[in-house]
């Protein structure tokens, strides 16, 4: 991607403003999951009368669950704009090598691998172009974009 005056496109993200990101990131699934949690809590207050409780799902259950949410989140923002709330926050954007949207299989694909393995971070300051695992395996970047 070309800069405006034809030189090197934006800079590629470290790892602290990647890592802050998804810090937000891991706020935001958290309060959607609380909020589905709620309205799941509320549908069985009307169905069955007080108390309100929150529902009680097995752990192996509520693990899927989150893991599911998290990478429908992240996959679904980086395939639709290139950003989740806290790219947005901290100004970056993930796009393919050449700056297009990386498409949902890509991004899904990325998300997938991001919630599973998030050591792959960790690779961002031993990699010249500024790469995490996960960047490298479906080949994409996530650069700084503050428009």
């Amino acid at each position: 991607m070309a800069g405006p005056e034809g030189g090197p496109g934006p800079e590629a993200a470290g790892i602290v403003s990647r890592g802050v990101a998804a810090v937000l990131d891991v706020l935001v699934v958290t309060a959607v999951g609380f909020a589905l949690q709620a309205g799941a809590g509320c549908v069985r207050l009307l169905l069955t009368g007080p108390p309100f409780r929150f529902p009680e799902l097995p752990s192996w259950l509520a693990g899927a669950a989150g893991w599911t949410l998290a990478v429908l989140y992240f996959g679904c923002s980086w395939a639709a704009i290139g950003r989740t709330v806290g790219d947005r926050l901290m100004g970056l954007r993930v796009t393919d090598r050449a700056g297009r949207l990386l498409g949902l299989p890509r991004s899904l694909v990325r998300a997938a691998l991001s919630v599973t393995f998030p050591v792959g971070l960790y690779w961002v300051p031993f990699s010249r172009r500024r790469a995490s695992v996960q960047d490298l395996l479906v080949a994409s970047v996530v650069r700084y974009d503050f428009r």
